[in-house]
């Protein structure tokens, strides 16, 4: 871990020796640098004129408002097709990234960094790996428009490269949004994007709770507050991992889930991108057990509790902490196991929540208007050894630097490295440098 830290002691000296530059300011200015740089294509009669200066940019701002921001989404589109009235418009957007990657030592099987994949044991033919992956590299659709009589709606739908050990081109979102409604396949409630880092690797800090699920989801901000509340009904399903008798019959089976996960969040901001989240959870997780031929139901809950602020200028400094029971399925690269419900080893036949926390904090330090630098570390555990005879604890950390050459055009580079430890005291590390080349339109 020598390599790691010199390149962050690099990347703190540099920060000490670059001008203070606010990091609200940073983000304002790249912002007002992209929206001066749309191209507009008015549809409509053109006998009813040119829209107002001010009402195109009030639709535009539109287009960089998330529910709930991601450091990794893509930037406003480039191209917008917009009506005289300025009451619609349509951008079809995207980024297009490349990430090339050499892994030393102990490679592992994907294009994306996770601890759970980190090879236990030593592979002759797997120990340095060069690769190269458009991971990441995303198209949306986006329609926006205000109606008298309705409010304000939209239409977002995403499709993605994902970084698994394929680079399928899949569905990443696809909402219809009504005022303070959202129902589709959109960011979970119980994650908060924005109190993570930016990072190179495709799939983030892999200690994030940053997923997508089908929802229901009513939000509203109180007015002149700073105050958002949130709750969804979300749709629930189960990762099962039974174990087998002594004569190789099934000990338990899962059953159909009939009740949604139930989510929901209260967010204090007090200044633009500075806030504190508190976010919770319920799942309900149905089986069978087959010993005794009866059905249970345990209950998967937890909470999480994360923020974003600028103590100094131009720092940024980000938090999140986990802690409950089976408190989401999406969890391959937060808690490194995918199972909602394991094999209780003192009981033939029972199944139990796997109890957990984890925590990730970073830090984002802008040198200047184009060049910043982030840190990450986190760490996440699972906490009773009768449920688990294999992942025990699961290490990542990450340092990079980034350069805006344009407000469109982003270059990366990166050191990150993890560890996975089991129950059984076995342990191994897993290092890897990336670099990456984005462009947004």
């Amino acid at each position: 871990m020598k390599n790691s830290s010199r390149f962050a002691a690099l990347l703190l000296m540099a920060g000490v020796m670059a001008a203070p530059l606010s990091a609200r300011t940073v983000r304002q200015a790249a912002r007002d640098s992209i929206m001066q740089d749309h191209r507009i294509i008015l549809m409509g009669n053109e006998a009813k004129g040119q829209p107002s200066p001010q009402s195109q940019r009030k639709l535009i701002e539109q287009f960089y408002i998330n529910q709930f921001e991601n450091t990794r989404q893509p930037d406003a589109p480039y191209f917008l097709f917009m009506s005289r009235d300025a009451n619609l418009a349509m951008g079809v957007g995207g980024d297009i990234k490349v990430r090339t990657y050499f892994d030393p030592g102990n490679s592992q099987p994907g294009s994306s960094f996770s601890p759970y994949d980190i090879p236990m044991t030593r592979d002759e033919l797997n120990r340095n790996h060069l690769g190269a992956t458009p991971a990441g590299t995303a198209l949306y659709f986006r329609i926006i428009g205000h109606d008298s009589r309705i409010g304000l709606y939209q239409v977002y739908i995403k499709a993605k490269f994902n970084g698994g050990a394929s680079n399928d081109f899949k569905l990443n979102k696809a909402y219809v949004t009504l005022n303070d409604w959202t129902v589709g396949y959109a960011t979970s409630t119980f994650s908060d994007g924005a109190a993570e880092p930016p990072i190179v690797d495709v799939n983030g800090t892999t200690l994030s709770m940053d997923y997508t699920t089908m929802l229901i989801r009513y939000l509203h901000t109180f007015r002149n507050s700073g105050v958002s509340v949130a709750a969804s009904v979300e749709a629930p399903s189960l990762s099962f991992e039974g174990v087998n008798l002594p004569d190789g019959d099934p000990s338990a089976a899962a059953r159909k889930q009939s009740v949604p996960d139930i989510v929901a969040m209260a967010q204090y901001e007090w200044a633009p991108g500075q806030h504190v989240r508190l976010s919770g959870i319920v799942r309900w997780l149905p089986y069978r057990n087959l010993v005794n031929q009866t059905n249970h139901t345990p209950k998967g809950w937890g909470f999480q509790l994360s923020t974003v602020f600028n103590p100094v200028l131009p720092l940024t400094l980000y938090g999140t902490l986990n802690f409950g029971r089976s408190y989401t399925n999406n969890t391959g690269n937060f808690l490194l196991s995918e199972y909602d419900l394991v094999a209780d080893s003192r009981y033939d036949g029972r199944m139990s929540t796997l109890p957990s926390w984890s925590y990730l904090v970073g830090a984002t330090y802008h040198f200047n208007t184009r060049l910043y630098s982030s840190l990450s570390f986190g760490q996440a555990r699972v906490t009773q050894s009768h449920f688990s005879d294999q992942y025990k604890y699961g290490l990542f950390g990450a340092a990079n630097l980034f350069y805006n050459l344009t407000p469109r055009i982003l270059f990366g580079g990166e050191f990150s490295f993890g560890k996975r430890a089991e129950f059984s005291g076995a342990h191994a590390w897993g290092r890897r440098f990336s670099l990456m080349a984005q462009m947004s339109f």
